[in-house]
């Protein structure tokens, strides 16, 4: 799955995802020996971190960080890829534990990563879709969107998706440890910027079924802070892209691109 040499770390943010997270570890070893997974646990009330280290416990493919109490999705990426950047991992996956993105789709993703920094598991590209989520969610979800591309340029579908493929480059480049957003704008970030600092970015569509057990993370804060953030990004930032970066999977394909390239 990986190619030579390649180390690839799957995170998973977790916080009170016991009913689910056995299936996500399951369809990952399915895939193949090649992935590690790293489970970040936020002090789960449910006892979702005793539960990752049961199952987990004598795999050396398979770890579990404990935080103190609940910091938030963007501050749990954030320790996962600081903790697999020590280790020297090569690429990064994100992804729900809530099987609202399946395991079965990685592959594809993986495969996107060979031609792009950042691939984005879409679920606004053909192909791509969303199941069992009432209207005002699908509205409130393509209406972030699109505000998101309309203020920044960023050239995506679906820059709020949580399940993607990250090069180690893009996370040192854009000093992933030091972004200060959450939720759905730690994602919408983390996208900005790496295009913004001349990476690729690819989609590859996917099928996001709402959660089936657990409670949605989603609040208004959340959605707020990602409006408020996306808006100063485009005043303070602008819009377009000057160039290919030099650590870019394409760096020496091509000439320098035009902005919004």
């Amino acid at each position: 799955m990986s190619p030579p040499g390649d180390r690839t770390l799957v995170v998973l943010p977790t916080y009170d995802e016991r009913d689910t997270l056995p299936t996500v570890l399951a369809g990952l070893t399915a895939l193949a020996t090649d992935l590690d997974v790293l489970v970040v646990d936020d002090a789960s009330p449910d006892g979702t971190g005793q539960l990752a280290e049961a199952v987990t416990s004598g795999d050396p493919h398979r770890h579990v960080l404990h935080r103190a109490g609940k910091a938030g999705l963007g501050s749990a990426y954030r320790t996962g890829f600081r903790w697999g950047l020590e280790r020297g991992y090569d690429r990064f996956v994100a992804m729900d534990a809530d099987l609202s993105h399946d395991p079965a789709s990685l592959p594809e993703l993986l495969a996107a990563s060979a031609r792009a920094d950042l691939v984005i598991g879409s679920r606004y590209v053909p192909g791509g879709r969303v199941e069992r989520w009432p209207l005002r969610r699908r509205l409130l979800s393509a209406g972030g969107n699109l505000y998101a591309r309309g203020l920044t340029g960023l050239p995506v579908h679906d820059g709020t998706s949580g399940y993607r493929v990250v090069h180690r480059a893009v996370l040192e480049a854009i000093d992933v440890a030091e972004l200060r957003s959450d939720g759905y704008a730690f994602q919408l970030e983390v996208a900005f910027r790496a295009w913004r600092a001349g990476f690729h970015l690819a989609e590859v569509p996917i099928v996001f079924v709402e959660r089936r057990a657990g409670a949605s993370k989603l609040s208004r804060a959340v959605v707020a802070e990602a409006l408020w953030r996306t808006a100063a990004w485009a005043a303070r930032e602008g819009r377009g892209q000057s160039g290919i970066h030099p650590a870019s999977v394409r760096a020496g394909a091509a000439g320098p691109r035009a902005p919004g390239g």
